[in-house]
């Protein structure tokens, strides 16, 4: 009987310890949603929304949350494509920017628009720049500004720091198509986007 009376009170402590163990995992399952609805989530609406149905995302497009212009407020980063990016620049309240050929000594972005690339990997590839405005920020629906930048050469991008003199920023890294070219970087000099090949130090 002594044995019986140890059976049960041993079955009783497993079932009791089942049960919390049951209960921690509910606790965890019910505070993963609240988690997961703080990732940013930038779909092929919103960046018709923002930037109008010229553009579409690519297997590439990941939103990069931080802040580009040093306001303190975070902006939001992502590649799309789009085959007429001036299109719709005056409807949705854009700039188109060229920094690559700006670089080079070619400004005007409704010139080198028309330049393209013959790389199929490239071709039509732009970075959408959202500049966030007050607690919504990217997300607000009148942001502080929005670019377009065009002929930037690129796989794939990245934001992370960037040593510029005697301050840190955050910008653009573009991780280029031309193996030969090397990797560059486009950031935000406080008026506007400038191109900078990696290596070279002409950034004030």
């Amino acid at each position: 009987m002594p044995y019986f009376h140890k059976f049960v009170s041993i079955a009783a402590l497993t079932l009791s310890a089942g049960a919390m163990f049951l209960q921690a995992q509910s606790a965890v399952s019910s505070a993963a949603p609240a988690a997961s609805a703080t990732t940013p989530v930038v779909d092929q609406a919103f960046i018709h929304q923002q930037f109008g149905e010229e553009f579409a995302l690519v297997e590439i497009s990941q939103a990069y949350i931080r802040d580009i212009d040093g306001d303190g407020v975070d902006d939001m980063v992502i590649v799309a494509r789009s085959k007429k990016p001036m299109l719709d620049a005056a409807e949705h309240n854009y700039r188109v920017v060229d920094p690559y050929y700006s670089f080079y000594g070619y400004g005007d972005p409704k010139l080198t628009a028309t330049f393209g690339s013959e790389d199929p990997v490239e071709r039509n590839l732009v970075v959408l720049v959202i500049h966030g405005a007050g607690t919504e920020a990217w997300r607000s629906e009148t942001p502080k500004a929005k670019y377009v930048i065009i002929n930037l050469p690129l796989k794939r991008i990245a934001v992370r720091k960037l040593q510029l003199r005697k301050r840190q920023v955050n910008a653009i890294f573009a991780v280029e198509a031309d193996a030969s070219a090397g990797d560059s970087v486009v950031f935000w000099d406080g008026k506007q986007y400038k191109y900078q090949p990696i290596g070279t130090d002409n950034a004030n």
